[in-house]
């Protein structure tokens, strides 16, 4: 698998090394796009653009180690709900049901997810979103 298609591509399958790969790409460029917004290095609307950027490949590298896991990709939706969840105003509701509803409930969404694309191995051989994985290229033949 090329970078492009590891990156752009929602069609396919991806191993646990590559999707802990792209993990830490991501929490990398996250992390430095707020630091230099926060040293006044970088505006901070272009560090929330350099975000926004990075949800596409962000996704397609999710939707494909769900379909490693043999899932569609719509599991990945489940991601905005938890957000959704933790985001809302749930002053309204009495007793320990802000919490419940704002915090528990999103992370166990969030914690299942991540248990289940991070730690558990794909499925073995073929699936229904093909072939068993192959593993990112990262350098080109030329280099290699």
């Amino acid at each position: 698998m090329t970078i492009q298609q590891w990156c752009f591509s929602y069609r396919g399958r991806l191993g646990r090394r590559d999707f802990w790969i792209w993990q830490a790409v991501w929490l990398v460029s996250t992390t430095l796009l707020f630091v230099l917004a926060g040293n006044d290095l970088l505006d901070t609307q272009m560090a929330a653009f350099g975000v926004v950027c990075l949800l596409w490949p962000a996704s397609a590298v999710l939707v494909k180690r769900l379909h490693d896991r043999n899932r569609r990709g719509y599991w990945a939706l489940l991601l905005i709900v938890a957000w959704m969840l933790v985001a809302g105003n749930w002053s309204m509701l009495d007793g320990v049901l802000p919490w419940l509803v704002g915090r528990a409930i999103p992370f166990i969404i969030f914690g299942a997810l991540l248990l289940d694309v991070g730690v558990f191995r794909g499925t073995k051989g073929k699936n229904r979103f093909g072939t068993a994985t192959l593993p990112v290229r990262y350098r080109s033949a030329a280099h290699q």
